[in-house]
């Protein structure tokens, strides 16, 4: 049985104290379990938000600098988004994991500059697009002969500010070959709803068990020690005292679920 891929932190670095709460925080209840690969997830910068008055990031320099330190004192690993093909090159060599936007996940320059780190590429899926158009996106990051690509389930537009999770997507993308992650937060959000994005937390925990009842192969959440003062995802970061509740809830369930392969 491969090792459940977890990937976890908050939305955004918003400073370096917090962030170093929530990798304690995350690492200690980590090593409580031998079958999980951590990634330790943080944008340094929200290049997309909801409205010109949503804050952005501290600085894109100050923002990697804590990642690399971060990632050195507790050997820890770390994926963040990348926006352009421009930033690939700098954002790589302060991270081990570039993570493709849903928005931009058609981004043919992108995805290519990504690949090219050799670093894992995490391509989100466009919440316009379908899950089998998603090889698509896959196979321009293949072309550079980077094979270590991951797609993540994140919700599909439903209509004006909401979104749905088609669990026949994660089967059709697994189909692909390549492992697939569900992310539990951002699949809940209502989009654009007033300065952020709005949500339905209370969806978090039942839809990341059905996800994993199929058999994927990671789950992506974010968590903040107090998200209703969060700088950005208030409605749908999942509060860090929870996190222990959740990472053992879908860590018996992956368990289970890849010891009984008649049930996936």
């Amino acid at each position: 049985m491969e090792n459940l891929k977890l990937i976890a932190g908050p939305c955004l670095a918003e400073s370096k104290e917090m962030l170093t709460i929530c990798v304690e925080h995350l690492l200690n209840i980590c090593s409580k379990y031998n079958n999980i690969d951590f990634y330790f997830k943080a944008s340094y910068k929200k290049a997309n938000r909801t409205s010109s008055n949503s804050f952005m990031g501290v600085g894109d320099n100050i923002a990697l600098q804590w990642f690399n330190e971060i990632r050195n004192k507790y050997n820890v690993r770390i994926l963040t988004d990348v926006h352009t093909a421009e930033e690939t090159d700098i954002v790589s060599k302060n991270v081990d994991v570039l993570q493709i936007p849903a928005f931009l996940c058609r981004q043919t320059e992108l995805l290519v500059a990504a690949g090219k780190t050799s670093l894992p590429v995490n391509i989100k899926k466009g919440q316009f697009t379908t899950p089998d158009a998603m090889i698509k996106a896959a196979q321009k990051v293949l072309t550079t002969e980077n094979n270590n690509v991951w797609l993540t389930e994140r919700g599909t537009f439903f209509g004006y500010n909401d979104l749905v999770v088609d669990f026949r997507s994660l089967v059709t993308m697994q189909e692909f070959g390549l492992p697939v992650i569900y992310d539990a937060t951002h699949s809940v959000q209502k989009p654009s709803i007033g300065e952020q994005s709005g949500g339905n937390p209370h969806f978090i925990f039942p839809l990341a068990k059905a996800a994993i009842s199929l058999g994927i192969d990671g789950v992506f959440f974010e968590t903040h020690p107090d998200p209703k003062n969060a700088k950005s995802d208030t409605e749908t970061q999942l509060p860090l005292s929870d996190a222990e509740k959740f990472i053992e809830m879908i860590v018996n369930m992956y368990n289970y679920v890849h010891s009984h392969t008649n049930v996936c």
